[in-house]
């Protein structure tokens, strides 16, 4: 008998509330260079929308599991992961295997330690917006210590942590 978890997937594209279903589905199993995550928080973002809607550049097969940000517990690893059992991390998942599940295979390289001490829903929302802040303002912008930033849209999630790291970088705000 095959072991199975709980995920929310979709069969169609359209609107969250339309396609997704909350099903009974085969447990993860990590290849070489995987783990597997008990999922203890999912940070949802525009990106999974998009996803669901068919309209992100990358286009999942159907059916897909959304969620691209994750927060929990190695429970399983691949040979070549360079994670323990037990660990706790942030990770990127991509779909079709996606983070709204109870457990989600993901690339190795695409985890990140996190400490005991920081919240799994903390954990689960800074990847994405923070990543993409980062990238915006350090790669293309080349945002240095005493230029000033001006950040349309702060009140979003990447608008909020494009604020926080301008700060960080020492730039007026």
């Amino acid at each position: 008998m095959t072991a199975t978890m709980r995920a929310w997937r979709a069969h169609e594209l359209g609107e969250a509330t339309d396609v997704l279903r909350l099903e009974d589905v085969e447990e993860p199993a990590p290849g070489p260079g995987e783990v597997v995550v008990e999922v203890e928080a999912v940070g949802l973002n525009f990106p999974d929308v998009l996803l669901l809607r068919g309209q992100y550049q990358d286009r999942p097969s159907l059916p897909f599991t959304p969620g691209l940000e994750v927060a929990g517990r190695v429970v399983a690893t691949g040979s070549g992961a360079g994670l323990k059992v037990g660990q706790r991390v942030a990770a990127i998942a991509s779909p079709p295997r996606g983070g709204l599940a109870e457990r989600v295979c993901v690339a190795a390289i695409d985890v990140m330690p996190v400490p005991d001490t920081m919240p799994a829903a903390v954990a689960a929302a800074m990847l994405i917006t923070y990543g993409t802040g980062h990238l915006a303002l350090h790669r293309r912008a080349r945002l240095r210590p005493g230029e000033t930033l001006l950040v349309h849209g702060g009140a979003g999630g990447v608008g909020s942590a494009a604020i926080q790291l301008g700060c960080a970088a020492g730039a007026p705000v």
